[in-house]
């Protein structure tokens, strides 16, 4: 298969041009996106081929100025343009120098449908409906009692108030708790996710994660395995992977839930394997089939409510501490979460 083979089984446009500014390749794609119908493209001056404008009807070519521009350039952001019927396209380049300031040898142009922007677009207006309706629920519930304490303070009796106080304090630590997680997914979605190891004993850290997650009479979080397991990790990090889970298991379980601390071996005698994390429900479980989409962001499944951010989050922290979560069937018929922390000793301690 020759090169134009190949540039035209492309599905972005692409067009390549000489140090004399003239086409020297063109793929199918982009003269379709171009609405080119002119001569053949090849030997034609750029110009002439990507008929671009902008909105205030300012041309691609004079505009980014690929040949003449700032002698440092090696690329041209990613911009919209129009067709001459008004069909948006993504236009974006790469400036071949023979030396860092030298002249360009070769402009590479990629045109990309601007529809797939929309559909960016569109994600993000999912992400701040439901941002926005995650927000407003627990702020209705701030303003609505303060409120009515600040109107009506003398008609109630104590108890009232402080049972009206107590539910704006847990809707400001869900409030606070839902900003931390969308704090969180910026983080990993840019990769500036910290993770500050320390030696840790995993068990007496899920251990006092349990403890404020258990209320008698109505669930039993209980805990086994070893004794002590230790590995290199952030505690905030493994708090937040374990409380995660284990919530996630209390909404989407029916009964308790059992945590089981394991140690892991190594491999083929490799160094210390590290920690195992099983988190088992009782509920009906995650059937194979979306077992794969239960780390995306935004995914819900059986009980309404909540972020949808909780198991992406998790997926991030592990990933970040170079471990794996992975979604089984546990013993009593429920979902089991595990969780695979190596032992993560830096090298400049070992």
């Amino acid at each position: 298969m020759d090169a134009q083979s190949v540039l035209d089984l492309l599905p972005d446009g692409v067009v390549l041009a000489g140090p004399d500014a003239r086409v020297t390749q063109v793929n199918a794609a982009a003269l379709r996106l171009l609405e080119y119908d002119g001569p053949d493209p090849v030997g034609c001056p750029l110009g002439e081929v990507i008929v671009l404008q902008n909105l205030d009807g300012a041309d691609w070519y004079n505009c980014a100025l690929p040949y003449t521009g700032i002698a440092v350039r090696r690329r041209l952001v990613e911009t919209s343009w129009r067709t001459a019927h008004g069909t948006e396209v993504l236009v974006t380049a790469t400036l071949h120098r023979s030396s860092p300031a030298g002249s360009v040898d070769q402009v590479a142009v990629a045109l990309r449908d601007g529809r797939s922007r929309e559909q960016v677009d569109l994600a993000r207006s999912d992400l701040v409906a439901t941002v926005a309706h995650e927000l407003r629920s627990p702020l209705t519930g701030v303003k609505g009692f303060t409120a009515t304490l600040l109107s009506k303070w003398d008609r109630f009796t104590e108890s009232q108030k402080l049972l009206m106080l107590r539910t704006v304090d847990a809707d400001a630590d869900r409030l606070s708790r839902l900003i931390t997680e969308l704090l969180d997914v910026a983080r990993i979605d840019s990769g500036r996710l910290s993770v500050r190891k320390q030696p840790l004993d995993v068990v007496a850290a899920v251990r006092r994660q349990l403890e404020p997650l258990s209320v008698p009479g109505e669930r039993q979080i209980s805990l086994a395995g070893h004794d002590r397991v230790e590995v290199w990790a952030d505690p905030d990090k493994l708090a937040q992977i374990v409380a995660n889970l284990v919530e996630n298991g209390i909404k989407h379980g029916d009964g308790d839930v059992h945590v089981t601390v394991l140690a892991r071996e190594p491999l083929d005698g490799e160094l210390p394997g590290g920690a195992e994390i099983l988190v088992d429900d009782s509920g009906e479980g995650i059937h194979k089939d979306i077992r794969p989409r239960i780390f995306t962001k935004f995914w819900k499944h059986g009980s309404p409510g909540g972020s949808g951010l909780g198991l992406y989050i998790v997926g991030g922290l592990v990933s970040a501490h170079a471990g794996q979560v992975l979604v089984e069937s546990s013993p009593a018929g429920g979902a089991r979460m595990r969780v695979l922390l190596p032992y993560g000793e830096p090298a400049a301690v070992g």
